[in-house]
Formats: C-alpha cells, sequence, structure tokens
C-alpha cells in the first residue's frame, strides 16, 4: 500500500462505542477509541505509524516500508516503586528493537503501551527516529503527562 493511500485511507479519526465515525476534534470523554495514523518520508526509508488512545491505554505501530506488525511489547508502571516493566507479546527476545520505546512512552505518559514495531534491529538510527517522530505526535496529541512539581 503506498504511503499517500494509507494516509488517505487511514487518516485520523474517531470510532464512538456504535462503531460510527466521528471527527477527531470530538471530546474522547464518552468511552471513544481515537485512531490517528500518519506516514514520515525519510531519505531511504518510509515510515508508517498508528496511534490508537483508549481511556487508559496507547497502542502504537511502527511499520518500516511495510505493513507488517513486527514484534510486540506491553509496558506498564509496576508498585510499589513505579517502575516499568516491559514484556514481549509477539516475537523473540534477542531483538529487543520497539522495548526501549515502549519503555520511555510510559515513562513520558503515565498510561499502558502497547508498541508493534518492524524496525530492523541492526538501525539504531533508524529506531531513535522513529522514537522521536512518534513522541512528536504523541505530544501535539496531548497525550503526555504534565511535569510534577517538587516542593520542599
Amino acid at each position: 500500500m503506498a504511503s499517500e493511500e494509507l494516509e488517505e485511507n487511514l487518516s485520523e479519526l474517531q470510532i464512538g462505542e456504535n462503531g460510527e465515525k466521528k471527527p477527531v476534534e470530538n471530546d474522547v470523554s464518552d468511552g471513544a477509541v481515537k485512531v490517528s495514523c500518519f506516514t514520515e518520508d525519510l531519505q531511504d526509508v518510509t515510515l508508517h505509524f498508528q496511534i490508537v488512545n483508549f481511556s487508559k491505554q496507547i497502542y502504537a505501530w511502527i511499520g518500516c516500508n511495510s505493513a507488517k506488525l513486527g514484534h510486540l511489547y506491553a509496558a506498564a508502571t509496576t508498585r510499589p516503586n513505579n517502575n516499568v516493566s516491559v514484556t514481549s507479546l509477539l516475537g523473540g527476545t534477542s531483538d529487543n528493537t520497539g522495548s526501549s520505546i515502549a519503555r520511555r512512552i510510559v515513562l513520558k505518559t503515565g498510561l499502558n503501551v502497547v508498541v508493534a514495531c518492524n524496525i530492523p534491529k541492526d538501525s539504531p538510527m533508524l529506531e531513535a527516529t522513529a522514537e522521536r517522530k512518534l513522541v512528536e505526535r504523541l505530544a501535539s496529541l496531548g497525550y503526555f503527562r504534565p511535569k510534577e512539581k517538587h516542593s520542599n
């Protein structure tokens, strides 16, 4: 599927409880699921992104030059110290591309995160670029929690 076709077919939309499509401007506090898709064309690769926001969870997919799912990771804060735990749901443990992205997104948003990523494991610069683009979009969509102010 070409980048333009993907962008055209899966542009930002919001799906309500009854399955009807609503514009993105609507409030998601009514239990709706918000979906955002975008494509970034870099010099030699095309990165496809899909972000699905549920009430207390974010699902993010990053595709590199194809629409394959890739490895799937889940990350969440764990008690008692609010550390972030990441586990591989699909794919082997030898390729951890995407697990660090999931961990950092949990730290920035405070939400549970599921990340699917098919970036080649020998491309750390591509992984860093993909994470930066994903973080930029998440920030523009308002998913980051405000910085906590420390009082003395």
